[in-house]
């Protein structure tokens, strides 16, 4: 019979082998977990205030310096900052004005009349439509315009279901014409998408990087507020937006976010919870 091998000949059994290399892993692999984790936290985007949200831009921002029309330039700067915001999990719609082109309510002033003033309005709209969808694909995004009055052979016609689904592909829905009627601002019409689309807030990018007590370009020493109330907003005159569109957000419960449309990277901040602006809620 052959003996059995002992500890002292240089044998060593399986089972403290596997022990062993148990014990010798153990610590590498412990070491390994950690560094994914970190990588992990390094690289994942940061935490989004905001899921659903409509951005309103007014028609003159899409001016830069000059004094009519659209500067490409500045159009392709707001582009890339929608662009980046869907691309960290916002989903984004828009509502463009068309005062960098034609305002109904100053060509009713010189004698229009105010149904065919604001028809005109819309079509300008669709113009700053058509040139954001433009430069948002000039970037590397997608997006589809949706035309509250039916022009299929420039745009989608507005169908809620529609937009929600290209939203939840990640497309961006620019609105244009605004309700499709007369006598209701683009404002109102960046409420009541906001509503149908069920965004968790409204977005106004302006001139200034949220809501002062006076215009701070006239007034210097106008004061800015951090939060207001909509009841504050229409009592004290402040004119954000059109007082129904005020009222249309605070019946649904949205949340109205005003920031400046020019600071370079404030939409995305402001996405995030950490930027300079003006929130009105209850």
């Amino acid at each position: 019979m052959v003996p059995a091998p002992s500890l002292r000949c240089g044998y060593v059994p399986q089972r403290v082998k596997c022990m062993n290399l148990r014990l010798t892993l153990a610590p590498r692999l412990v070491y390994r977990f950690c560094l994914m984790s970190l990588a992990e936290q390094q690289t994942s985007p940061a935490p989004r205030a905001y899921k659903r949200v409509l951005l309103k831009i007014s028609g003159e921002a899409l001016m830069g310096d000059g004094q009519y029309g659209i500067d490409q330039a500045t159009c392709e700067r707001m582009a890339r900052e929608v662009v980046d915001a869907v691309s960290a999990g916002t989903e984004m719609c828009l509502v463009i004005g068309g005062g960098n082109i034609f305002r109904g309510m100053q060509g009713a002033a010189k004698g229009m009349e105010r149904a065919s003033a604001d028809y005109m309005g819309m079509l300008a709209t669709v113009m700053n439509a058509l040139a954001m969808q433009n430069a948002i694909e000039a970037v590397g995004g997608q997006a589809r315009v949706l035309s509250a009055i039916p022009m299929v052979t420039v745009c989608e016609p507005y169908i809620r279901r529609r937009a929600m689904r290209h939203m939840e592909k990640g497309r961006i829905v620019i609105f244009a014409a605004g309700t499709g009627n007369p006598f209701f601002t683009t404002d109102t019409a960046a409420a009541l998408r906001a509503a149908e689309m069920g965004c968790d807030a409204l977005f106004k990018g302006t001139q200034v990087d949220g809501v002062y007590s006076a215009d701070p370009k006239m007034v210097k020493d106008a004061t800015r507020y951090d939060h207001l109330t909509y009841h504050e907003v229409i009592a004290r005159d402040l004119r954000v937006m059109d007082t129904s569109a005020i009222s249309l957000m605070r019946d649904n419960g949205i949340p109205i976010v005003v920031f400046s449309i020019h600071t370079r990277g404030g939409l995305a901040d402001v996405l995030a919870g950490r930027g300079v602006c003006t929130t009105i809620s209850d």
